[in-house]
């Protein structure tokens, strides 16, 4: 199944869709029959458990795995057909920081402008910016064994957005965190992509992080088919986000 669609730029996209394999004991598919679309500036929260293939459509969306049917498509690119295409126009924040340890803080922020090709000078000043955004203003020089979970996950943050990409896609970003950092810096994420005009797209297993992230949330079942679709915003009530957050308990539950 195929299907072709035009959009404006920044605008994510996902047509019907099957993602398998298949293994001694038959057809094994870990998408099945998704349609969803992103358009620019949103942040939309993929909920669901373990092995219901948000992975999956994560990876697809990186460019990092091609759907066995159907269409991806990132500000009407083919994601992993056309992957060269899509550099600097997407950021990815891992569950881990993945730093490189050889490197100081400002040094990793830079990595990813080093390899776009900016200059020098360039790269120090707008890694040297997002450190200070970040709250990491003075640990500049600090390597990864003088800084702690949260603060590495900050310099992971600041490297995706040093970079200046119109998407940022964040697979569980704040689920090695004990609560009350991941809390806060999850808070810092969401107004510095407001802020920033950027669109997000994050996996998470958390409701609340996902009430707390997205103003658009697709509640996942195996396989990853969407079992509930719900937009919201900051004038939502909070009773009505308590009914939010219990129809996903009971989809969850399912």
């Amino acid at each position: 199944m195929t299907s072709a669609i035009s959009m404006p730029a920044g605008d994510f996209f996902i047509g019907p869709m099957v993602f398998g394999k298949v293994g001694s004991t038959g057809a094994f598919r870990a998408v099945d029959n998704l349609n969803l679309a992103v358009r620019p500036g949103q942040m939309l929260a993929l909920l669901g458990k373990t092995g219901c293939g948000n992975s999956t459509i994560f990876n697809m969306v990186a460019g990092l795995t091609e759907p066995s049917e159907g269409t991806v498509r990132v500000d009407g690119r083919d994601p992993f057909a056309e992957f060269g295409s899509l550099r600097g126009k997407m950021a990815i924040v891992f569950q881990g920081d993945r730093l490189l340890p050889w490197r100081s803080a400002i040094a990793n922020v830079e990595f990813g402008l080093e390899l776009l090709g900016v200059a020098p000078a360039e790269r120090r000043a707008t890694a040297q910016l997002w450190l200070s955004k970040l709250g990491l203003g003075g640990h500049e020089q600090d390597f990864l064994h003088a800084l702690s979970g949260g603060m590495s996950q900050r310099v992971s943050i600041a490297r995706a957005f040093a970079t200046n990409a119109s998407i940022l896609l964040c697979d569980e970003p704040f689920s090695a965190l004990d609560e009350a950092t991941a809390g806060k810096l999850c808070a810092e994420f969401v107004r510095l992509v407001k802020e920033n005009g950027k669109t997000a797209i994050l996996i998470t297993h958390s409701i609340s992080e996902a009430l707390e992230i997205g103003d658009r949330i697709f509640v996942l079942k195996r396989p990853a088919e969407i079992a509930y679709d719900v937009s919201f915003n900051s004038e939502t009530s909070t009773e009505e986000r308590g009914k939010i957050r219990a129809r996903i308990g009971e989809v969850l539950a399912c």
